[in-house]
C-alpha cells in the first residue's frame, strides 16, 4: 500500500480514536453527576440501573474498539497494516475502508466465522 493510502487510513483511525476517547470522557463525567440521584420508587431505580448497565456494556465495546484502533495504528507504524495476519496476503482497500481495524482478509474472516458457527452448533 502506498504512503498516501496509509496516511488516509491513519487519519481515519486517529479521528475514530479521538471521537471514542472524547465520548468516553463525557460518559464518565455524566455518570459522576448522576451518582447522587435518589429514587424513592423501586421501578424508577430499576429503570435507571438498566439504562446505566446498557451504557456500560456499550462503553465496554467501545473500550475494546479503542484497543483495536491503537493496534491498527501500531501496524501502520511497523509496516504490517493491510496485511492479513492469517495468510499474509494484502487486505483489500475496500475491506479496510469498511473496517479499518481489521486484521484478516475477507477469505480468512469467512473461514474463521464458519469455524465459529461449527463450534457453536
Amino acid at each position: 500500500m502506498n504512503n498516501d493510502r496509509l496516511e488516509h487510513f491513519r487519519d481515519i483511525l486517529n479521528s475514530t480514536l479521538e471521537g471514542l476517547l472524547q465520548d468516553a470522557e463525557r460518559t464518565v463525567s455524566g455518570m459522576n453527576r448522576t451518582t447522587d440521584e435518589h429514587f424513592p420508587d423501586p421501578t424508577d431505580r430499576a429503570s435507571h440501573e438498566t439504562d446505566r448497565n446498557f451504557v456500560l456494556r456499550v462503553k465496554d465495546r467501545e473500550r475494546k474498539l479503542v484497543a483495536k484502533v491503537k493496534d491498527a495504528l501500531k501496524r501502520i507504524e511497523d509496516g504490517t497494516y493491510g496485511i492479513c495476519e492469517e495468510c499474509g496476503e494484502p487486505i483489500s482497500e475496500k475491506r479496510l475502508a469498511v473496517r479499518p481495524v481489521t486484521t484478516c482478509c475477507v477469505e480468512c474472516k469467512k473461514e474463521e466465522e464458519e469455524l465459529e458457527r461449527q463450534r457453536g452448533a
